[in-house]
């Protein structure tokens, strides 16, 4: 049994943690509105490029259609992007991004193709690295930058690129987790390399127009397509950020709650202790007087 003193610090080192977690909470509560807003923000831009990708892509086809449009017409070799976080404490988040991420890598596996990963975030290069080490080619670090933004998803875009056109890779994918809402984040796989034609993307409306194009529909995909990779890539790195700031801020709302019902706990168990041991030693005290 913990003396008093023991308990009484228990109940001290509790409610120094029930601060430092409060804190936080109010640290990703402010941080989540602008990664908010960014996220959100991204979001037009982002489906804005699918309908203008899917209104070229309808004139071009066959041998004309750009490289990143159709592929290599195998499907051997996959690059798989697995965007997390570079810190903790946020609950789940990191970690449901990647058990879909290591699903799709272990059934390419079993199917016997020839797969590559790259991880964004230290969160997942360090999991990754533990069950496929040999397959992990780059590992990029967002700590490197002050802000998610374009620098954060250029030079990915870029080894993504130079990895399809070296034949390294046939088909890629990237894994990352679609903000909904501060207790809604859903791990999410979008196919970058060939680029996919978005179904659901808004049709442009031409009002009965025919139009030329000068250059070709083609040239303007060869410019369109690896700017609309860095988009993509752009738009999930936001998506992610605002999943984290609202998967911490909840995470560190229940460590808060239950830092307060642990420190009830202990107070009225630190209470009925020293009542006790008060009931005891005027026990001792009559006793004694008695005694005399």
């Amino acid at each position: 049994m913990a003396s008093l003193k023991e308990m009484r610090n228990r109940i001290g080192s509790v409610k120094a943690t029930q601060k430092i977690t409060k804190a936080m909470q109010m640290v990703a509560a402010a941080k989540l509105k602008r990664a908010q807003d960014q996220a959100e923000s991204a979001r037009p831009y982002a489906q804005k490029m699918a309908s203008v990708i899917a209104n070229l892509a309808a004139g071009v086809s066959g041998a004309d259609a750009p490289r990143l449009l159709a592929g290599t017409g195998d499907d051997q070799r996959h690059l798989i992007v697995v965007a997390t976080a570079d810190k903790g404490l946020a609950g789940g988040f990191s970690t449901n991004v990647i058990r879909a991420a290591r699903e799709r890598i272990n059934s390419l596996i079993a199917q016997g193709k020839d797969v590559k990963i790259i991880a964004v975030g230290k969160k997942s290069r360090d999991q990754l690295a533990r069950l496929y080490g040999d397959r992990l080619v780059r590992t990029f670090e967002l700590s490197e930058h002050k802000t998610v933004g374009l620098p954060s998803a250029q030079p990915i875009a870029e080894m993504i690129a130079t990895a399809f056109e070296d034949g390294q890779a046939d088909v890629v994918t990237l894994f990352y987790s679609q903000f909904r809402s501060v207790i809604s984040q859903v791990p999410t796989a979008k196919q970058l390399i060939p680029a996919v034609v978005e179904g659901d993307a808004a049709p442009i409306d031409l009002n009965g127009a025919v139009y030329e194009y000068e250059p070709s529909e083609e040239e303007i995909l060869e410019t369109l397509l690896p700017r609309n990779l860095t988009t993509q890539i752009l738009a999930a790195l936001y998506e992610n950020q605002a999943g984290f700031f609202g998967s911490q801020m909840a995470a560190m709302d229940n460590a808060t709650r239950n830092a307060g019902d642990l420190i009830n706990a202990l107070t009225l168990q630190f209470n009925r202790k020293r009542q006790a041991q008060i009931t005891t030693e005027l026990i001792e005290i009559i006793a004694g007087a008695e005694a005399l």
